[in-house]
């Protein structure tokens, strides 16, 4: 993996505050103009590993995925759907996950890691309820709807899909 970009902003209008989010391909902390190089150099490594541990969160492995589908099974499906795996895969690039109801698998898309983790369990429980009911119709809509966040989730995926190619896409 390269060395990562790393871009210091300072600003004389930033007393006491340091933050710092992702642009891309390159790390922006701002910082406020009298902070001391040493300073600098210490708030940077914080923010940076900061920011690692968020992205970590919103990036659960293939095995926690797994753990996550079983919980949300249990709580939103009385545990009757029973994934066999659930796991990132890197070949959806029109779908937001997949399910084989006969072998019990469930693939996630990886363009889901990062985003909110409520957004993330409406696809998992989207796809656990196609282990229950294969098809859409009003069954399968009303075992989704008991999660909470189903329109709310909906909705961001439906703009997030609009704002990057201008075209919803299917679950």
């Amino acid at each position: 993996m390269p060395p990562e970009t790393v871009e210091v902003r300072r600003s004389s209008r930033r007393r006491r505050t340091v933050s710092a989010y992702r642009d891309g391909d390159k790390t922006i902390v701002l910082l406020p103009a009298g902070l001391s190089r040493t300073d600098e150099e210490q708030w940077v490594r914080r923010m940076l590993d900061r920011l690692a541990a968020k992205e970590q969160r919103r990036r659960p492995s293939d095995a926690e995925l797994l753990a996550r589908a079983r919980d949300l099974s249990a709580r939103y499906l009385d545990g009757k759907a029973d994934p066999v795996s659930v796991r990132w895969v890197e070949n959806q690039r029109h779908r937001w996950g997949s399910c084989t109801p006969d072998h019990g698998t469930i693939r996630i898309s990886t363009r889901l890691r990062g985003m909110p983790s409520w957004v993330v369990d409406y696809v998992i429980i989207h796809e656990l309820t196609h282990l229950l009911v294969p098809s859409h119709g009003p069954a399968f809509w009303a075992l989704v709807e008991r999660y909470p966040k189903s329109e709310r989730a909906r909705g961001y995926l439906e703009g997030f899909s609009v704002a990057s190619q201008g075209s919803a896409e299917e679950y």
